[in-house]
């Protein structure tokens, strides 16, 4: 299918055929007919896409601040190639659309083949010919509504929301700063409503678009006697209301509406504007009221909303992102809302770029309302699209998940190890086209079909999200593939018994993630404490920082949460230094009123093996980032091993220091002897048993929070 496309480290903006992408559950997948570009958003993001690294930092400075704290953490190179990986991807564009359902797997049934929708969302609601949105994000397209029309649905929920938020009453006095797009609708909305709109923009052309539909009265901003015109519209009294819909650096719009408004007045800013909130002579005096529009309403940025397709109750939230879609496609429906005169332009999906042009000035053209048109295409529904032919070796591999700690970690190592990239599959068309382009596959596809039936892929990697893991797992195994999976190996233990039965019908080479025994740091003291016949104590811990509750790796159902997901990490170096199975374990954590916490990301865990050693391992949430993360110690027959984070370490035996160097967390040495095994026909550089074992220890540790006693680790492989 084709999408429009940014290169976000070049810039270049194009249009290319990309694979369709996945529909997955609680998901519509839509055939668009048009989309909206919108001007004012999408031209900030374009243009810091095309800007100088210098220019892009400037504009960024939060990501800057991420970047020097993750040097201290992993280092310079680490952090380097990670921004290298973030910087070389390619980025959807748009977020309204309108078309034709072609499936659905929304969990209501809402949604047939053959409705009419509105779509929105970053990422989601793209211009594409296809797009997969999250059910919370679609609405019914009334009959009589135009796909044209719909196509704005988005835009219109944004400036609902804004409206909302001023709570205007009939015969109410408002004033819309900026009369691009989202305050042309604003001020239609606004009429809707009963209310008497004044509009003031820079721009002439706006100004009178405004006067004519939006606006009962409209002035340029610049105009010598717009305040004494505000002053006799409102009668001397300022306006009630005062919602700023312009994108702008300065702070003047702030400034004005606090001299325009009432005393008690509200200012609704829904624009990207600068907010120097100015106290006297105004703010103060007047007593304000200053009110933040959040896009299109409750449920934006709550990810169990928009993704995981849980509504707010209707009574308790009668607004919400899609029911204020809904709202404004009815307001099209009963003629309350006139879209023609602000659509100046039409492209087919092939023209995109002149589209682009219009709005980022290069095409001197007056323009507000931009509109993709999308055409029958007989590519529209591959979900897979060869790249090269490249030969193939002895290890010909498959990838099912490419995110960005595949692409730095995962992918890099294969190709370094002697490995053939063959075929690689997202969800997501863009990211699988841009995946393969980047490294060199031979095919990339947005179905697990295309890696799981290929003859020729004998390996299939697996970095997807941590729910999915252990099917996949089964999946490969069956197919006769060898597979390296990501940690977790499986979230609970009807999984893991999956995997299990499955291993015992196809014996094929299975790897898990644990890449911090691989490092050379680990080695080197599993080395010079081996073979010492008497037991271990390790003490780890872990300073990992908070992952908001919200975060899909602390939900139960998809990433399983960071015992399972996270701390399997431990358990398994534990493993690894002592050369036991655990067999019992026991955990408390913190006890907390903060609902921010999440209990068991603060928690204190032994495991007793059995050869005798015990592994204590502190795992913390609540701590500074600024300190290092990880410091593990190994204390044995008179010996010390300590790693600090991974970067150095120190070695105490017969009473000398031994400074060790480290060479990372053992990521490309893991890959690298996974395929050596492959190559020689040897067995997984992890046993099947040890992995089950880690697991296992991991589901025992949710149980022993749950019953406050300790909890025995068994594993039975018959």
């Amino acid at each position: 299918m084709k999408q429009v496309i940014q290169n976000f480290k070049t810039g270049e903006l194009y249009v290319d055929e990309v694979p369709l992408p996945k529909l997955s559950s609680g998901m519509v997948l839509v055939e668009n007919n048009f989309s909206l570009i919108s001007a004012g958003t999408e031209r900030s993001t374009v243009k810091v896409a095309q800007a100088n690294l210098l220019n892009k930092a400037r504009q960024r400075p939060d990501l800057v601040a991420q970047v020097l704290q993750n040097i201290k953490k992993e280092g310079l190179s680490a952090t380097i190639e990670k921004v290298r990986t973030k910087l070389d991807s390619l980025k959807a564009l748009g977020y309204s659309t309108s078309g034709t359902v072609l499936s659905s797997l929304d969990r209501n049934g809402a949604f047939k083949t053959g409705d009419r929708v509105a779509c929105a969302g970053v990422d989601y609601a793209s211009h594409a010919e296809i797009i997969a949105v999250p059910q919370n994000l679609v609405a019914k397209v009334p009959d009589n509504v135009t796909s044209e029309e719909a196509a704005f649905t988005t835009l219109g929920a944004i400036a609902l929301q804004g409206v909302r938020q001023a709570d205007p009453r009939l015969g109410e006095k408002v004033c819309v700063i900026g009369l691009g797009l989202l305050g042309q609708i604003t001020g239609q909305l606004l009429k809707a409503n009963g209310c008497s709109v004044f509009g003031i923009d820079l721009s002439e052309s706006y100004v009178k678009l405004a006067a004519e539909y939006s606006a009962d009265m409209a002035l340029n901003r610049n105009d010598p006697n717009l305040l004494a015109a505000c002053e006799n519209f409102t009668r001397g009294q300022g306006f009630d209301s005062i919602i700023i819909t312009a994108a702008a650096q300065s702070n003047d719009p702030v400034e004005l509406s606090t001299e325009l408004s009432r005393k008690k007045g509200k200012i609704i800013i829904v624009g990207a504007v600068k907010m120097d909130i100015p106290r006297d002579p105004h703010f103060y005096r007047k007593e304000l009221e200053l009110k933040i529009s959040c896009s299109y309403g409750p449920g934006r940025y709550d990810a169990n909303y928009e993704e995981n397709g849980h509504d707010y109750p209707f009574a308790y939230v009668r607004w919400t992102e899609q029911r204020n879609m809904e709202a404004f496609l009815d307001l099209l429906s009963r003629k309350l809302i006139n879209l023609q005169p602000l659509i100046t332009h039409v492209f087919d999906i092939n023209e995109a770029e002149k589209a682009y042009d219009i709005i980022l000035g290069k095409t001197h053209e007056p323009h507000i309302g931009i509109l993709l048109k999308y055409s029958p295409n007989e590519k529209k529904h591959i979900s897979a699209f060869t790249i090269a032919h490249k030969p193939i070796s002895d290890i010909n591999i498959g990838f099912i998940g490419a995110g960005s700690f595949a692409q730095s970690y995962l992918i890099p190592n294969v190709k370094s190890g002697g490995g053939s990239l063959d075929g690689v599959v997202t969800s997501r068309g863009i990211t699988a086209k841009n995946v393969a382009n980047k490294f060199g596959f031979n095919f990339c596809s947005s179905e697990q079909q295309d890696i799981l039936t290929k003859e020729n892929i004998n390996t299939i990697f697996i970095a997807t999200p941590h729910s999915s893991h252990a099917a996949l797992v089964i999946k490969a195994l069956s197919a006769n593939k060898h597979v390296y999976v990501e940690k977790p190996l499986a979230i609970n233990d009807d999984q893991l018994a999956g995997v299990v039965d499955a291993m015992k019908k196809n014996h094929r080479t299975l790897m898990v993630g644990f890449n911090r025994r691989f490092a050379p740091i680990s080695k080197r003291i599993r080395a010079e404490m081996e073979n010492a016949g008497e037991p271990m104590v390790i003490n780890i811990r872990v300073n990992a920082g908070l992952i908001p509750k919200d975060h899909w790796i602390q939900h139960p159902d998809i990433g399983g949460g960071r015992i399972i997901g996270e701390m399997c990490h431990f358990i398994d170096l534990m493993q690894y230094f002592t050369g036991a199975e655990p067999e019992k374990v026991y955990a408390d954590c913190l006890s907390s009123d903060n609902n921010k916490t999440t209990p068991a990301d603060n928690i204190s865990i032994v495991v007793k093996f059995k050869d005798g050693s015990i592994g204590n391992l502190t795992y913390l949430a609540n701590g500074e980032k600024g300190m290092p993360k990880e410091l593990i110690e190994v204390f044995c027959a008179g010996k010390i091993g300590v790693i600090n984070d991974f970067k150095d370490g120190i070695l105490y035996s017969n009473g000398k220091e031994i400074k060790l160097k480290s060479a990372g967390k053992g990521h490309k040495e893991e890959v690298h002897e996974f395929l050596a095994a492959l190559k020689n026909g040897g067995k997984s550089p992890i046993s099947f048993r040890s992995v089950c074992l880690t697991t296992l220890t991991t589901f025992r540790i949710v149980d022993s929070l749950a019953t406050g006693l300790p909890q025995k680790v068994s594993f039975n492989e018959q």
